[in-house]
């Protein structure tokens, strides 16, 4: 199964990723190469787990592993099994957090293997602007079960207009990915989430303007 999964990621999910984005990328040389490790992204489209998986080397992306909803993922069989077999998910039990479930163990298993984790931290997509939203901790509590684990900031620019929450037909327009230094843990869960936010909103400060954006957008 590995070998169809490599062919798809290679040879369809990368060409299409960068003929409806660009995928211009910025410091791409700061992705990790090797796991275990964890790429935490802002989240506004469906495009971005295949824009993030278009950034990565063929060598590191059969090791990417997106963290993904499995309420959404999982409940029709056929998506379920495209989503676990080809993308590689790790489904995240969302709605059974709180109820004694531990819902991040598939996550912790797959650093333990020395994945690296695709985490988009907001929990669900945002609306089609450049807003982040707020950050849930799961982050924070992996990395601090495995401290030695890099978790590297990405600001993804405009994936939010190629295929906007709610729509079916991607647009192609230029999107760009800015990827940061790598954050460690350092003991504390509101300091590490408060640097997790700071470092991807200088990420975003630092993007550059988005074309074809309409006035109120620049």
């Amino acid at each position: 199964m590995a070998w169809l999964r490599l062919l798809f990621l290679i040879f369809l999910a990368r060409p299409l990723a960068r003929f409806l984005t660009g995928a211009d990328v910025v410091r791409r040389e700061k992705l990790p190469t090797k796991g275990p490790a964890i790429v935490v992204a802002n989240h506004n489209s469906h495009i971005d787990t295949l824009l993030m998986l278009a950034l990565f080397s063929p060598q590191a992306l059969m090791r990417v592993r997106p963290a993904a909803a499995a309420d959404y993922f999982l409940a029709d069989p056929v998506v379920g099994w495209f989503s676990r077999n080809i993308i590689g998910i790790v489904p995240v039990e969302r709605g059974k957090a709180g109820q004694g479930v531990d819902v991040l163990a598939p996550a912790r298993e797959a650093l333990a293997r020395g994945d690296i984790l695709l985490i988009f931290p907001e929990g669900t997509r945002g609306a089609a602007g450049e807003d982040l939203a707020p950050l849930k901790s799961g982050v924070a509590r992996l990395v601090a079960a495995a401290p030695e684990t890099p978790v590297i900031p990405v600001w993804i620019q405009g994936a939010g207009r190629v295929l906007a929450k709610g729509e079916h037909v991607p647009v192609p327009l230029t999107c760009c990915a800015l990827v940061g230094d790598p954050i460690r843990w350092g003991g504390d869960r509101t300091a590490f989430m408060a640097e997790l936010k700071a470092a991807l909103e200088a990420l975003k400060a630092e993007a550059p303007p988005l074309r074809w954006a309409d006035a109120k957008d620049v």
